[in-house]
């Protein structure tokens, strides 16, 4: 009998040890989903958009829909980061919980920004960004919170995906890129603030020297945080001046940069970070330089934007800040070696812009201008143009293109921050 009993207590036993066991999973499960739901839904909206083109040095088009908040206020509070490394150790603990390593690739870009104003009225902000071949993502965050909505390019060299020969594919790659609001080149939020990143090549010959300041009684930020305080915080060209005042800057990727940034009403600034009465070839103290703001109504341009209908602006990749070269300008050769490196480039959209008054008839003419300073045709080819992007500051729309492929429309793409759609013109024809 006792035997008997033994055998049907087993069933019983085993039947809650299961229970227990389903339970244990479930539970998780529940806590995974739940402190996960976030990094979850944004790694789950990731999509290839378009894929490389090895031949003509093309990386490929990814979207991505970026779910909550995605720590950026715990990163602020928390005194922000003087350096990659320091980006990194937050990113890793916050975004990737240590399940993926992420590195923040050197770079050496060129790139060209202008603002102008259409026909109808409509503030435009132009960006060509020029590297070589890349991986990048279309970035969108509704990140909520007092925080406002944005669109942003990310190459993803920044986040560590340096492989241009491969796809990202995979979970762990994919769950590399949930660092990618974190490393904004450009973009547009809900208010109309545009903004970009541009290398100003500060220091003695070719090299660069990072800015790097130390003031004690400010919290620490890296470029492309930056920005991306900008799209999340900024409703004005001024808030957005006001926000960076307030912080130190340590250049990201071991070089200098210099930034751009405009509003709805046509405002815009190009921030640079110099040395006073230090002369570039001088410049060797990134921690002695301090925020220099130029705007479009600055004495400076009077000579420029006499008789324009709009203050235009426009940058590339050597700082405008009066006095700073030594002596007489001194424009990059044909290989862009020199002081100034694309002044052939800068001459050439102020003479266009500065032709029309400063009005360009649509985003498409506003495309045109970046279309003929594109690094695979520009005095004759030698480089990439990863994409062109015209903000309409105005309608808070973008159009975007992929690697000067400015007559393809499966390359070219619109987003409306009102909607939150991304649409192809592919699709769209």
């Amino acid at each position: 009998m006792e035997k008997i009993r033994k055998k049907r207590i087993w069933p019983r036993v085993l039947a809650i040890v299961l229970a227990a066991i389903v339970f244990i999973v479930a539970c998780v499960a529940i806590t995974f989903t739940c402190v996960w739901w976030d990094e979850i839904s944004t790694v789950s909206s990731f999509r290839h958009i378009r894929s490389r083109n090895d031949a003509n040095k093309e990386g490929s088009v990814y979207s991505m829909n970026v779910s909550g908040g995605f720590y950026f206020d715990d990163f602020l509070e928390g005194g922000g980061a003087s350096s990659d490394s320091e980006l990194i150790d937050f990113i890793t603990g916050n975004i990737t919980r240590g399940l993926v390593d992420i590195e923040i690739g050197e770079t050496d870009i060129g790139c060209s920004s202008f603002i102008a104003r259409a026909e109808n009225g409509d503030i435009l902000f132009g960006r060509n960004y020029d590297f070589d071949k890349t991986n990048v993502c279309l970035t969108m965050c509704d990140p909520g919170e007092g925080r406002y909505k944005s669109f942003s390019t990310v190459d993803l060299n920044y986040v560590g995906i340096t492989d241009t020969d491969r796809d990202v594919s995979g979970l762990i790659q994919q769950i590399t890129c949930l660092a990618a609001p974190y490393a904004p080149l450009d973009g547009i939020n809900e208010k109309g603030v545009s903004c970009g990143i541009f290398m100003s090549y500060q220091g003695p010959g070719d090299g660069a020297v990072s800015t790097d300041q130390q003031d004690v009684a400010k919290d620490n930020i890296t470029s492309t945080t930056m920005l991306r305080m900008v799209l999340d915080y900024a409703a004005t060209t001024d808030e957005a001046v006001e926000l960076i005042s307030g912080y130190n800057l340590h250049d990201s990727a071991n070089t200098s940069f210099h930034y751009m940034i405009a509003d709805a009403t046509g405002r815009s600034a190009i921030l640079e970070w110099v040395p006073e009465g230090v002369t570039d070839s001088n410049d060797t103290d990134g921690s002695a330089r301090s925020l220099n703001v130029i705007y479009n109504d600055d004495p400076m341009y009077a000579e420029l934007l006499e008789g324009s209908e709009f203050r235009f602006q426009t940058i590339t990749n050597f700082i405008i800040t009066p006095g700073y070269y030594d002596g007489e300008d001194q424009p990059a050769d044909e290989k862009g070696e020199g002081a100034q490196k694309g002044l052939d480039r800068y001459d050439y959209i102020n003479g266009v812009l500065g032709g029309t008054g400063g009005i360009v008839k649509d985003e498409e003419a506003a495309m045109d201008i970046l279309r003929a300073v594109g690094r695979r045709t520009w005095n004759g080819g030698g480089g990439v143009t990863v994409h062109s992007a015209v903000y309409n500051l105005t309608k808070k729309t973008v159009l975007w293109v992929a690697n000067e492929n400015f007559d393809d429309p499966s390359a070219i793409w619109k987003y409306d921050l009102a909607s939150g759609t991304l649409t192809s013109l592919a699709d769209a024809e």
